[in-house]
């Protein structure tokens, strides 16, 4: 996720508030506020309570039924591809997000790598091995460095020819953008992940899809304990705070 301060509209912000509320069980009987609920509670006009609910609408986080009853649907069925959750949701919910990527991660692309590497072109080669050169070069510089690493990946996908993959892995970005801001804050985690990349472009150069199959699906392997221990941090670190409300 991009650092710094952000400046949000207040239908942003009394949305966000909204979903950390329906995430920690406040609305247990399934009913969000109303329009006018939300107006007397923030403060806020009628207008942005309404443009509030429309932004937790289009994420499919609720629904404005019939009478103006605004429902709460089932977590399992929110727009998890849109970067906003990423903001909204509470860090081990994040957490969680980013294990299931990484299980998305290591199902598809050693299926790319290797689909990508019968039909790969000199000119993409040419464009890995420039975003395999940059790598070496930024090791020293994560943010970066997860720029190069991003596009490596992507030129893979592309070489796949495959548009409904490559749409798949395109709308996950902000998601993959993330975990590789966790994979990358482990020591030595750059330079390692450096290497990996070389192994998977030699495969691909070979034209080799079995090599380049396992040696994505090694690089993505080694990120999962770092990924877990991500989870374990937040879980220690909320656990004092409900014991504390208790």
């Amino acid at each position: 996720m991009p650092d710094g301060v952000k400046l949000r509209t207040l239908p942003t912000q009394v949305a966000a508030l909204l979903t950390r509320r329906i995430v920690d069980g406040e609305f247990s009987d399934g009913l969000a506020p109303s329009e006018l609920e939300i107006s007397q509670e923030f403060g806020v006009s009628r207008v942005v309570a309404r443009d509030a609910l429309k932004m937790l609408a289009a994420l499919d986080i609720v629904e404005i039924s019939q009478g103006r009853r605004v429902v709460v649907r089932p977590q399992a069925e929110w727009d998890y591809l849109d970067p906003l959750l990423a903001e909204w949701l509470p860090p081990e919910h994040v957490d969680e997000l980013l294990g299931e990527l990484h299980q998305m991660r290591v199902l598809l692309e050693p299926e790319l790598a290797a689909m990508a590497a019968t039909s790969i072109t000199d000119e993409t080669l040419a464009r890995l091995q420039e975003d395999l050169d940059r790598m070496a070069d930024l090791e020293s510089d994560p943010d970066h460095y997860l720029d190069a690493d991003h596009e490596f990946h992507m030129q893979i996908c592309r070489a796949a020819n495959n548009r409904i993959l490559d749409r798949i892995m395109y709308s996950a970005r902000w998601l993959l953008t993330a975990s590789r801001r966790v994979t990358n804050e482990a020591p030595d985690s750059l330079r390692r992940a450096t290497s990996a990349h070389a192994q998977i472009f030699a495969a691909l150069q070979s034209r080799d899809p079995e090599a380049a199959r396992a040696a994505m699906r090694s690089h993505l392997q080694r990120n999962f304990p770092i990924l877990a221990e991500q989870k374990r941090k937040h879980g220690r670190a909320k656990r004092p705070a409900r014991s504390a409300r208790q």
